[in-house]
């Protein structure tokens, strides 16, 4: 008996946990900008660039690819200003940026050889 509560408890904890980790899949939130995730760019911002206004940004995270990708930016001295959390393939979710200031931003997606691989690309912010 002692084992079924503590099973159900586990499923608990993982349901909140997962529930609290931000938007996850759903549909593109309003007013959000919507950046698609492949093997290995970003669309737009690899081909053509972002832009968005300055101030909360939010975006749209679809990974069409088959690995998990994630996307950081990075100001023009190339220090990390925010970074998403990771997006399993096939997945996506919101990814929320504070005070993002007017200026020229570089894109790109931390895991392993993927900058390398050419998924990197331009943020505008007016």
């Amino acid at each position: 008996m002692r084992r079924i509560g503590v099973a159900l408890a586990l499923v608990a904890v993982f349901a909140v946990v997962t529930a609290c980790g931000g938007s996850s899949g759903g549909s593109q939130p309003a007013g959000s900008t919507k950046v698609s995730l492949t093997e290995f760019k970003f669309d737009p911002g690899t081909a053509s660039p972002i832009t968005v206004a300055h101030g909360k940004v939010v975006f749209w995270l679809v990974n069409s690819g088959s690995t998990s990708h994630d996307m950081q930016i990075k100001d023009s001295s190339g220090n990390a200003v925010a970074t998403s959390e990771l997006v399993s393939a096939g997945d996506s979710m919101e990814f929320d940026v504070n005070n993002l200031a007017a200026g020229s931003y570089t894109i790109v997606c931390t895991q392993p050889g993927h900058e390398a691989s050419g998924m990197k690309g331009t943020l505008t912010v007016t």
